[in-house]
């Protein structure tokens, strides 16, 4: 480990070099240019809170523009970041062929390339926080904590995901297709109280009820999305009980993700 981390920080002003360059190609010549970052969530969240004045998802005692836009700002992140990530290895092709580093690099430089992207949405809830009159917390100061861990889980995707797409090039087309759908199976449109309220308290799948949430829980976003939320807009802390199952399992497959980029590695230059 300790390995790992001296290779990244010998490299560090490659992968800085490499994201900026990521951001310059992706606005380059768009007359918007980095406001396009915003212009999806804000979109999506006019759509969601539309869809809501017609199904009535209760949101609790925060206002649901807000709190969708809070799930939507995280839930781009990774979805954006592993996905770039899983197309990164192929899309620096006449680099792999040149020169000998770390090809990690490329999957870590989508990430941090979404970093600068997530900032800018960090501006926009403020404002909108502000616009509703909710007013941050200490709780506040766990944000890095559950960014790192969105990183964390974007990076289980991306090497395993950038190293299959080598060989197989469906994987990064189908990939944000795929992710697309899981949105839905996490608290995006609606809060986790409510998946919560209708499997544990009502009971509403009978004597599986217990275990389909568990089995909910599995998904990383679930309860990511449910602390940020508790953190920036709730004025509580994170719920570790909800986040627990989804850690566990990107602690489990983030080595094995990494171990097998690794192994597929030395053969990039030759298949790519």
């Amino acid at each position: 480990m300790l390995r790992i981390a001296k290779n990244l920080y010998d490299y560090r002003e490659l992968m800085f070099t490499l994201a900026w360059k990521n951001i310059a190609l992706r606005y380059k010549q768009a007359y918007l240019g980095i406001a396009w970052a915003i212009v999806k969530p804000l979109m999506l969240m006019l759509i969601f809170t539309l869809v809501r004045s017609f199904v009535g998802i209760d949101s609790g005692s925060v206002p649901y523009p807000v709190l969708t836009f809070a799930a939507l700002m995280l839930w781009i992140f990774f979805q954006e970041a592993a996905s770039e990530g899983v197309t990164s290895v192929v899309g620096n092709t006449a680099l792999i062929r040149k020169i000998y580093f770390p090809r990690e690099i490329f999957p870590l430089t989508s990430v941090i390339t979404k970093l600068v992207e997530l900032g800018i949405n960090f501006l926009i809830i403020m404002g909108l926080m502000a616009w509703y009159g909710i007013l941050p917390g200490p709780e506040v100061f766990w944000v890095p904590v559950l960014i790192a861990y969105t990183i964390l889980a974007a990076l289980t995707i991306a090497f395993v995901g950038a190293a299959i797409n080598v060989y197989y090039r469906d994987v990064g087309n189908a990939l944000p297709v795929l992710l697309s759908l899981v949105m839905y199976t996490s608290p995006v449109i609606y809060p986790l109280n409510l998946v919560k309220d209708k499997l544990v308290t009502q009971q509403a799948a009978g004597e599986w009820s217990n275990l389909l949430y568990q089995i909910y829980l599995l998904n990383p976003l679930a309860g990511l999305i449910d602390s940020f939320q508790n953190v920036m807009l709730r004025g509580l802390p994170p719920d570790f009980s909800a986040m627990a199952p989804g850690f566990l399992l990107v602690c489990c497959l983030l080595p094995l993700s990494y171990l097998y980029f690794k192994r597929a590695e030395a053969y990039f230059a030759d298949v790519i």
